[in-house]
């Protein structure tokens, strides 16, 4: 069993920075695919960033790349999502997942085994 805890979520202007942090316990968490996704209020959650086990391929949403940055450091069991120029859309719950079995990025909620509590983005206009 994979555990992730969320933080660094919190309250920002736009224009705006913020640094969201995964702790993971339970496994050895560079065989996981570590992913982010997003929910907005009223909305489906979405897919904002992966990155496979070692660091070497990532992948964005198309609304996101240029402005953010997913990283991982696996002899910390952590990863992070470095979000810069934030924007009032981008305001949402914000999830980190692992996904085992593959060494590959996915961008599909589906192929996450395991999933953090979320912690909230809010960015103000």
């Amino acid at each position: 069993q994979v555990h992730l805890v969320e933080s660094g979520g919190g309250l920002v202007q736009a224009g705006g920075s913020l640094r969201l942090s995964c702790g993971v316990s339970g496994h050895t968490f560079s065989r996981y695919v570590m992913g982010w996704f997003r929910q907005a209020p009223g909305k489906e959650r979405e897919f904002v960033a992966a990155i496979s086990w070692n660091g070497g391929f990532t992948v964005y949403r198309d609304s996101v790349k240029g402005r953010f940055v997913i990283s991982r450091d696996n002899a910390e069991n952590t990863g992070a999502l470095q979000m810069n120029t934030l924007k009032p859309e981008d305001t949402a719950v914000y999830y980190c997942a692992a996904r085992g079995g593959s060494w590959l990025p996915s961008q599909q909620e589906a192929g996450y085994n395991y999933w953090g509590q979320g912690t909230q983005v809010t960015v103000s206009s």
